[in-house]
């Protein structure tokens, strides 16, 4: 499929955008989870933001990159939605994060 590169870019946002609103709307989907089975989560794409508008000089604020992507200030999403992680969970995470 041959696309303009104005063209690739608007795909690659809407595909951004939806997997963003399909994680808000998954709020049972701890991040913990996401890690241990896709090696990042939600403050991960945060992260990415904040990295991106680094890289671009536009300023943004580690709060800010996590409220784009939580749709939320992210102390109220980890208050409403955050479980505390089992020891299966952890123990998952610990040896997942020997890898990196």
């Amino acid at each position: 499929m041959a696309t303009d590169e104005k063209a690739r870019i608007e795909l690659e946002a809407a595909v951004y955008r939806r997997l963003v609103e399909h994680l808000r709307e998954r709020t049972d989907v701890q991040n913990i989870d996401l890690m241990n089975l896709a090696g990042f989560c939600r403050n991960c794409l945060s992260n990415w933001m904040k990295d991106a508008a680094d890289a671009k000089g536009v300023p943004m604020t580690k709060e800010q990159s996590r409220e784009i992507v939580y749709g939320m200030p992210y102390d109220e999403w980890r208050a409403k939605y955050q479980k505390d992680a089992s020891a299966g969970q952890k123990a998952k995470f610990e040896k997942a994060s020997q890898k990196h």
